[in-house]
């Protein structure tokens, strides 16, 4: 009977050991400015207007047979928002928007992974941001994989989601027209394996 409890053991033990081998980690290529977080809003239902978050950090496990381990984490510090106009966005940084004083920081934490096939995916998770968090889904694009010319390796993702100006009670949306409601968030991420 011991024997029988010790063979399933190792068998969970080896399950585990290769699934945790199977799952790469990486880390946002961040310091090479392979990494974007980028967005586009409305203006007035005229024209876009078009910014980026300059500082950010994250990191991404990726398993090939098992997508359904695939996550996901990223902090954005949200003071480092930039529309190339530093009126607009000492505005955008204030309370009417987001502001950065009481909120610096934003933050995205996956919670699971559909895979679509051809390495396209849904990727769900919370985002949090001025003080609230809501469900969002990124539809996620694999870019492409494959050593690097210093000994490393690398694998790319491409997302895209909308978010609501009202969901994270931005007062002053308005102000933009109500095009401004929806926010366009890109993402283009180089990772480097661990």
């Amino acid at each position: 009977m011991r024997l029988k409890y010790f063979m399933a053991a190792l068998i969970l033990l080896f399950t585990w050991i290769s699934t945790a081998q199977a799952t790469e980690q990486y880390a946002f290529d961040i310091k090479g400015q392979h990494a974007f977080i980028q967005f586009k809003v409305k203006h007035l239902g005229y024209s876009w207007l078009m910014g980026d978050f300059n500082r950010f950090n994250g990191s991404y496990s990726y398993d090939e047979k098992n997508p359904a381990n695939n996550s996901v984490k990223v902090e954005i510090d949200v003071a480092s928002l930039f529309s190339n106009h530093a009126e607009r966005d000492k505005h955008l940084r204030s309370a009417d928007f987001f502001d950065v004083a009481k909120y610096p920081k934003a933050l995205f934490v996956s919670t699971s992974y559909e895979d679509k096939g051809n390495g396209r995916g849904l990727l769900h998770g919370d985002f949090s941001l001025r003080g609230v968090t809501k469900k969002i889904t990124f539809e996620v694009t694999q870019i492409g994989a494959g050593k690097d010319p210093w000994g490393g390796f690398r694998r790319g993702f491409s997302g895209t989601t909308t978010l609501h100006l009202s969901d994270y009670n931005m007062l002053k949306s308005g102000m933009l027209g109500a095009a401004a409601e929806n926010v366009e968030l890109f993402f283009s991420i180089e990772g480097v394996r661990q």
